[in-house]
């Protein structure tokens, strides 16, 4: 962490922005891997029949391949989203401000040397819980759908 944590004080990188870009890049391959894995799996007959029907590389990617995605979208969109919000080491490296700490680096505050206000702790884990549970209920229809996708023939 020690030459990240140098890598963006240096380029002035030690600010949200930083951090944004940090997350992008590392989640980047991870990503990936799971978006080849899942275009794979899409017949190459519905691309074939697309480009007989005379439509192009890009009309056929908009209007057949994207809508297949959704599943795969809500997915990684989902992971993204836990992974970005549970991380504690990261942002605690590269944030200097601590106006601009995340919300695992602010329910540290809770936590001392030799006593721990469990009650406010708790208290503010579920509030923070809350808006990972609703980004979930919301994308769960896609991912529920997808699975059920390859269920049946």
């Amino acid at each position: 962490m020690l030459p990240v944590a140098k890598q963006t004080a240096v380029l002035g990188m030690d600010n949200q922005i930083g951090l944004i870009f940090l997350y992008v890049v590392y989640g980047l391959s991870l990503n990936v891997f799971i978006y080849v894995g899942y275009l794979n799996s899409i017949p190459r007959e519905l691309e074939e029949a697309a480009y007989t029907d005379g439509a192009g590389i890009w009309t056929t990617f908009w209007r057949i391949i994207f809508p297949l995605l959704a599943p795969i979208n809500a997915t990684v969109g989902i992971l993204t989203c836990v992974w970005a919000w549970n991380d504690f080491l990261l942002p605690l490296v590269i944030l200097s401000n601590p106006d601009v700490y995340t919300l695992p680096l602010v329910q540290y505050v809770f936590q001392g040397q030799f006593s721990t206000n469990y009650t406010v702790a708790f208290a503010s884990y579920l509030m923070a819980l809350a808006p990972l549970v609703i980004v979930y209920i919301v994308a769960q229809r896609w991912v529920i759908s997808g699975v059920m996708r390859g269920s049946v023939k």
